[in-house]
């Protein structure tokens, strides 16, 4: 009997093995903290992207309230006036003090309480990215015309920042490998279990003509479909994961969570995390098995 005669049936039992009901579910496991890595790094990358973008170039200087509004103005016009005159400085515009209670609400309360309190003045300051600024320097100058001036360099916390996000990141792909290598491991001892198993059949296929491709077809065959059915488990239970992350961002009324969108290519990747799982079990269970059929007599 020919090889051909194998192709359109199954003449190994592999879905009453044991590991076709705990494999999908393991697969599935897998597939889900490799969905929530994806996202999770998708996340921290558009994070820091928005807050580059918004904050990369920018200053705030704090001017601490005086004795008397007449006080205040002098303060505000002296620190203008020496920001104004900065050569790395491209723009200065005090804050209203309406702007500086919606910053302040979401953490000391409702703004009608804070209006009476004495807040400190704001002053926005857009720099040059191309001229260095001597931040020191410009301390002093300010705390000429207004002592106890302050400088907010964003760029200092901006850099930690975008550090962290990069170790964070760089943490998500090494665990996304991990899982991957589990995965691989899984997959690779329960074909050889299956082999152990249906060792007996396996030599009568060969004594009436099937090649070892036609047996690792099989396994890979197994292997893609338990695959394929436990990554859609995964991602299905990954969906309801993602929604209800979001929910609870979008209720955090804070200022500094800014909005963030997953893009279509990132999407992709998520939802191509089932067929990557089904095709890296076919070929891994192929390997095995290849690998395994070398060697027996």
């Amino acid at each position: 009997m020919s090889f051909l005669s194998f192709n359109h049936h199954k003449d190994l039992p592999l879905d009453s093995d044991p590991s076709s009901r705990f494999l999908p579910w393991l697969i599935a496991f897998m597939v889900y903290l490799a969905a929530l890595s994806v996202v999770a790094t998708s996340l921290m990358q558009s994070v820091s992207s928005r807050w580059e973008r918004g904050v990369s170039d920018t200053l705030t200087v704090q001017i601490p309230p005086a004795r008397s509004v007449q006080q205040d103005q002098s303060q505000i016009a002296g620190a203008l006036k020496v920001l104004r005159a900065n050569p790395a400085v491209v723009l200065a515009e005090p804050m209203p003090k309406t702007s500086v209670l919606a910053l302040l609400e979401p953490w000391l309360g409702k703004a009608d309480v804070l209006a009476d309190m004495p807040l400190p003045h704001l002053i926005d300051v857009s720099v040059r990215s191309s001229v260095k600024l001597d931040a020191d320097q410009l301390v002093q100058d300010l705390n000429k015309v207004a002592p106890g001036a302050t400088v907010d360099d964003h760029r200092i916390w901006l850099d930690r920042l975008i550090q962290m996000s990069q170790t964070l990141k760089w943490g998500a792909y090494i665990v996304l490998g991990l899982i991957c290598i589990a995965s691989i491991g899984t997959i690779y001892f329960v074909t050889k279990t299956g082999l152990a198993i249906h060792h007996d059949v396996i030599e009568v296929l060969h004594l009436i003509g099937a090649q070892d491709s036609y047996i690792a077809r099989q396994f890979g065959e197994n292997a893609l479909h338990l695959g394929l059915r436990g990554g859609l488990l995964g991602l299905a239970v990954a969906g309801p994961t993602f929604g209800g992350f979001a929910y609870l961002y979008r209720s955090v009324d804070s200022a500094l969570l800014p909005q963030i969108d997953i893009t279509l290519v990132q999407w992709i990747v998520v939802l191509s995390l089932p067929l990557c799982a089904a095709l890296m079990g076919y070929v891994t269970a192929r390997f095995a098995v290849l690998n395994s059929l070398k060697k027996m007599v």
